[in-house]
């Protein structure tokens, strides 16, 4: 029979999923700092235990040369490793959240949202977007280990985020207006359209207070968001709705596309 030609079912390519950066990251700490390192570590180790087998049984070996080779990368492999977990334990933090607050995001689309995760933009990603009625949404998740004892709060105001009294920074509201700007760009780009988009910084598990003079970036418990969104007015129709979603769709597909050939 002769050779038949295949290809794909799959019109085109799936869109992201929740925390897909942070799982490649973890993947690839997990194969540069304790695969390789490990790998290498075994080489050393079993070429010094050969040498020391030769020198037992009156060869021309080297051991102790081997032996000490074997000790600074040993003592290497174990080093990355122990970075290699706390990185990957810090990613696995920051992927799960994204992945539950993702999943919380996906019922929005009951009340009319088109629901994005993980789109790549220059240098950085966007944790989550939703498109719907009240307008379009960059949504950053910020999953911070809480104290074992005593309350978790978020105070919010004019001059950045303190979380439980400590240190205020302004990072996360600077990162939130950064993906916001940008998105607007994109949209503008791809639809020719200049809307407005909304910045949102939501801390899974964490009691925020926030001022109500703050509406510039909401800072929120993630749950909180429908409540938001349902007293906003709606600025776009359903037309507009399946529109920038539609154009979303095809960006983010046909960047997924250009890097498979990139790979390839």
């Amino acid at each position: 029979m002769a050779n038949i030609k295949k290809k794909s079912p799959l019109k085109a390519q799936p869109l992201r999923y929740p925390g897909q950066s942070l799982t490649e990251e973890i993947r690839d700490i997990a194969y540069d700092s304790i695969i390789s390192p490990a790998l290498l570590a075994i080489f050393t180790i079993v070429v010094a235990l050969l040498q020391w087998y030769e020198k037992t049984y009156d060869k021309p070996p080297l051991p102790e040369v081997w032996t000490f080779v074997a000790i600074v990368v040993t003592g290497y492999a174990i080093a990355k490793y122990m970075y290699a977990k706390k990185e990957i334990s810090n990613r696995k933090l920051g992927r799960d959240g994204e992945r539950e607050v993702g999943q919380f995001l996906e019922s929005l689309r009951t009340k009319g949202y088109f629901v994005f995760h993980d789109l790549i933009g220059d240098g950085f990603n966007l944790d989550h977007i939703i498109i719907g009625p009240a307008g379009a949404f960059t949504i950053e998740t910020k999953t911070w280990s809480k104290p074992g004892k005593g309350q978790a709060i978020i105070d919010y105001d004019s001059k950045g985020i303190r979380m439980n009294g400590g240190t205020i920074s302004e990072k996360p509201i600077i990162q939130a207006k950064a993906q916001r700007d940008w998105l607007q760009k994109l949209i503008l780009k791809i639809t020719g359209r200049d809307v407005s988009v909304k910045a949102v910084v939501v801390y899974p598990g964490w009691f925020i207070k926030a001022s109500k003079k703050n509406n510039d970036v909401w800072v929120l418990e993630p749950k909180a968001l429908p409540k938001y969104l349902a007293n906003e007015k709606e600025i776009f129709s359903g037309d507009d709705v399946n529109e920038i979603s539609f154009q979303i769709s095809r960006y983010i597909r046909s960047g997924e596309e250009n890097k498979k050939m990139t790979v390839i």
